[in-house]
């Protein structure tokens, strides 16, 4: 996946998430949740942030919503071009980048429960890589990931219809 995008107010820099997926890990789970590929993600997941910013990794840490965490997957939106289809080769960083921004700020409400600009929350995106774009099987991404957050520091709960 390609770095962590922000939305209009996100915090992307306070909470020191940058992700960059494509290839296979392996899983594992310690004390900072269950180590998972960041393709399979789901919404209603909750993330932990890296401990350290990193330019390209290929899992994130999944913990169950009641424990402390940075970020909640609230919608994967497989890309579609503006003629609604989606393309062979990767279409690049600024048309993934715009898609992003568009549906993310238009699941954030039926997630959240309140409209973004009335929302305490932050919303950010992630892309997928040209590597990923270009993988096979469960490697293949073709998805942005949306991702609610806060100012960076950990919660606990979702904010699934909270109208934070």
């Amino acid at each position: 996946r390609n770095g962590l995008r922000g939305g209009a107010r996100a915090v992307a820099a306070a909470v020191g998430l940058a992700l960059v997926t494509a290839g296979c890990s392996l899983f594992g789970s310690d004390d900072r949740g269950q180590e998972i590929d960041v393709v399979t993600v789901e919404v209603g997941d909750c993330l932990r942030a890296p401990e350290k910013s990193q330019a390209q990794i290929v899992t994130v840490r999944k913990v169950d919503c009641k424990e402390p965490h940075e970020h909640e997957v609230y919608a994967t939106e497989p890309f579609a071009g503006v003629d609604g289809a989606t393309p062979g080769g990767y279409p690049g960083d600024a048309a993934l980048t715009a898609f992003a921004q568009a549906r993310c700020l238009e699941e954030f409400e039926g997630y959240v429960g309140v409209d973004y600009r009335d929302s305490s929350l932050f919303f950010t995106w992630l892309l997928p890589s040209p590597r990923g774009w270009e993988g096979e099987g469960k490697h293949r991404d073709r998805s942005v990931v949306c991702l609610v957050t806060g100012t960076g520091e950990p919660r606990t709960g979702s904010v699934r219809q909270t109208g934070l």
